[in-house]
C-alpha cells in the first residue's frame, strides 16, 4: 500500500522594494501573486488535492480567507516570520494532526506548473527507503526542454548541472528536533561560502572542479550533517521551476495559458 504523508506549503514571503518581483506583488505575499485567474499557491494546492499521497495540508504565512475552500487544508497558521520557524511551525503542526507522522512532504508555494502525478512520484520514489531528509534536484537539460530560457541558476556536478527542486519529503523529527541544523542550512542556502563552512571546504573544492557526483555529494553531505540524506532526480521540471523572477512568471504565465486552452 502507498505511502499518504501530510504536506506543508510555506507562503510566508512577501517581496520588498528593490526585489525581483516587488513591482507585480507591491508589498502583497507572492504566494497570492495571480497567475491565469488564481493565485499562485493556488495552483500548488490544487496539485496536493488532487494527489492520492497527500493527506492533510498545513499552509503556513496566509490567512484563511486569502484561498477558497479545500478539503485537505487542515490548518491556516500566521507566518512566523522567516523560512525557518515557518517550517519548524509547520512540521510541529503535522505532528499535532497526526502524533504518529514518521515524514512530511515540504512544498513551496511558488512552482504552480506541478501537477498530482508529480507528488505522487516524489512521495512512491522517496517512500522506498527510510531516510532522513529527500532532496530534489532537476537536470539543466530537463528544464531548458520542458521550460527554455528558464534562468535557473545551475550547478555543476560531475555528470550533469543541476538546480534544486521545491517539493522535499523530511522525517518530522528530524525537522523538530534539530533545530540548528536547520537553522544553519537555511542561513548556508544561497551563499557558497557559508556552504563551505557548513559542509568543509573539501567538498566546494570538489564542486568547483566538477569532480563530484550526485552520489558522492550525498554521502558527503549526509555524514558531515549527521542526517541520512538522499538525492532524487526528477524527471519532472514542473517540481524546480519557481517563480523568483518576472521573466519567470511571464514563462509560467505563458505555460499555464497554454494548458487551459
Amino acid at each position: 500500500m502507498s505511502e499518504v504523508l501530510d504536506a506543508v506549503v510555506t507562503a510566508g514571503g512577501i517581496p520588498k522594494p528593490g526585489e525581483p518581483l516587488y513591482l507585480l506583488t507591491q508589498g502583497q505575499p507572492k504566494a497570492l501573486l495571480r497567475l491565469v485567474g488564481k493565485p499562485m499557491i493556488q495552483w500548488v494546492l490544487e496539485a496536493l488535492e488532487g494527489s492520492s499521497r497527500v493527506g492533510k495540508v498545513v499552509v503556513i504565512g496566509l490567512e484563511k480567507e486569502s484561498l477558497p475552500p479545500m478539503p485537505k487544508i487542515a490548518s491556516f497558521l500566521p507566518n512566523q516570520g522567516g523560512l525557518l520557524e515557518n517550517v519548524l511551525t509547520g512540521m510541529r503542526e503535522v505532528l499535532r494532526l497526526n502524533p504518529g507522522s514518521r515524514h512530511a512532504l515540504l512544498v513551496s508555494s511558488d512552482i504552480p506548473t506541478i501537477t498530482a502525478s508529480m507528488v505522487d512520484w516524489t512521495v512512491d520514489t522517496a517512500m522506498r527507503t527510510d531516510d532522513d531528509l529527500y532532496y530534489p534536484i532537476v537536470e539543466d537539460r530537463v528544464m531548458e526542454r520542458r521550460f527554455p530560457g528558464s534562468r535557473r541558476t545551475y550547478t555543476h556536478l560531475q555528470e550533469m548541472r543541476v538546480c534544486g527542486g521545491d517539493v522535499c519529503v523530511v522525517r518530522t523529527s528530524t525537522a523538530t528536533e534539530n533545530v540548528e541544523l536547520w537553522r544553519r542550512l537555511i542561513a548556508a542556502r544561497k551563499s557558497p561560502m557559508h556552504q563551505a563552512s557548513l559542509l568543509g571546504y573539501d567538498l566546494l573544492f570538489l564542486l568547483v572542479l566538477r569532480r563530484l557526483s550526485a552520489a558522492r555529494a550525498e554521502a558527503m553531505v549526509s555524514q558531515r550533517l549527521g542526517v541520512k540524506g538522499r538525492v532524487l532526480l526528477s524527471p519532472y521540471a514542473e517540481i524546480g521551476m519557481d517563480v523568483d523572477k518576472p521573466v519567470q512568471y511571464d514563462l509560467v504565465r505563458r505555460d499555464l495559458e497554454a494548458a487551459a486552452t
